[in-house]
């Protein structure tokens, strides 16, 4: 059976979007272990040692049971540049340890810093990512990804985001591309589409 992972966001010993790590930590359960109780994760998570100062990935890997959870501090990659890969991964609404199928595609990336990722004719993540594009009034965001992410689920709560089906034809239709995920809030890292390649 497989593993799974959340990576938590923690600030200064506060954990962020917790209750929605919680929630996919539930569907994992219903999916793949209807029959046990789902882990708890504050009650988990409050028998560590949590750093109080800096900014940290906190990383559950667990099954029915947690098998580790690691702090490390939290220096974001810079992305400058995408390439547009095709795959076959399985858009999924839990978190796999196993990034086997990414890090192939990861591979393919040649002079970029990282691939945008095309399934069946649509625009879905990066290697790390969920992605959201802007055509000059509204941030878009592909309705199926690859990863239901914590983050991208609470931007479309707001109602920040706007699920579509995008092609790669359609970038010339946008400006710029935003890339988020649990640890990378929305704006924090943005780009002109004229580096997607």
């Amino acid at each position: 059976m497989y593993l799974f992972v959340e990576s938590i966001k923690l600030i200064n010993g506060v954990f962020y979007r917790l209750k929605l790590h919680q929630e996919r930590v539930n569907k994992a359960f219903e999916t793949c272990f209807p029959q046990c109780e789902p882990i708890n994760l504050i009650e988990n998570l409050s028998q560590y040692g949590i750093p109080q100062d800096g900014i940290y990935k906190c990383r559950i890997v667990y099954d029915e049971d947690i098998h580790s959870v690691e702090f490390t501090p939290y220096v974001r990659r810079e992305i400058h540049s995408l390439k547009l890969v095709e795959t076959e991964l399985e858009s999924r609404i839990y978190k796999l340890e196993d990034r086997s199928g990414f890090n192939a595609a990861f591979a393919q990336r040649g002079d970029c810093d990282d691939v945008l990722l095309v399934k069946n004719g649509l625009l879905t993540d990066t290697s790390y990512c969920n992605i959201a594009l802007f055509d000059g009034e509204n941030w878009y965001t592909p309705r199926i990804p690859l990863l239901y992410g914590v983050n991208r689920t609470e931007l479309l709560s707001q109602k920040l985001l706007i699920e579509e089906d995008i092609k790669p034809d359609d970038l010339v239709n946008f400006q710029r591309i935003r890339l988020f995920n649990a640890l990378i809030e929305f704006g924090e890292m943005e780009l002109d589409v004229s580096v997607i390649h």
